[in-house]
């Protein structure tokens, strides 16, 4: 784990921002493609704001996000409408989104048709995740009702999962998919985040699933 403190978080938005469009340049110069994959959450924002004006080959990007809650686009909880607000606007409004929402009951219904939609896309070219005070990263989440079979690395791209803390259910990439991205960066502000991810790299990745990536991340932490 390459752990980086910055003075402050305007900071941290700024360079993190410059970095995602640096590796993405290169692995556009020299692929002609590239996949984004992003959190939701209100931390991220600012990020994605600044990525929406940055100037790149966004027509040849796919953005996916790592996770989502199993709710409309009309719920003010769904990060899928998030992303269309701060980040597929401007410059990157060319870019091309993943779904990992479609209108069905339950995602079960529907997830063979996102994992193969996204299955091309892969290997994930620029990996940007959060993580929860829990040391929870995308929906894989301490105690999640099939956490055992996300993590594993047979597991397929894309599964639905359940669980106490995350309230509705939501599809989530696996710790496979997230694994096996090119450039990793986790994204965390304050102390409490901070003594987290510290803690994670010392316990039982079921304990904080943060932990499946920590190895090949950057993080990026601003008080």
């Amino acid at each position: 784990m390459d752990f980086k403190t910055y003075p402050d978080r305007e900071l941290l938005m700024v360079s993190l921002a410059d970095k995602i469009a640096s590796q993405l340049r290169a692995i556009l110069d020299r692929e002609g493609r590239a996949t984004l994959s992003v959190p939701g959450g209100t931390t991220p924002g600012p990020v994605f704001d600044i990525l929406s004006d940055i100037d790149l080959d966004w027509e040849h990007v796919a953005v996916v996000l790592n996770d989502e809650r199993w709710v409309p686009l009309s719920s003010p909880r769904s990060n899928t409408a998030l992303l269309s607000e701060r980040l597929l606007k401007n410059k990157a409004i060319k870019a091309r989104l993943l779904p990992l929402y479609v209108n069905a009951p339950v995602p079960e219904e529907r997830l063979d048709a996102l994992s193969e939609n996204l299955r091309p896309n892969l290997p994930i070219s620029v990996l940007l995740l959060g993580m929860g005070a829990d040391m929870h990263t995308a929906s894989l989440f301490p105690g999640a009702d099939r956490l055992q079979e996300a993590l594993s690395d047979d597991a397929p791209e894309l599964m639905a999962l359940r669980a106490e803390a995350a309230g509705e259910p939501r599809i989530t990439m696996t710790a496979r998919v997230l694994k096996n991205a090119m450039h990793t960066h986790v994204l965390i502000t304050g102390e409490e985040k901070k003594r987290a991810i510290e803690a994670a790299q010392n316990l039982p990745v079921e304990q904080a699933p943060i932990k499946c990536i920590l190895h090949n991340a950057t993080v990026h932490w601003a008080a």
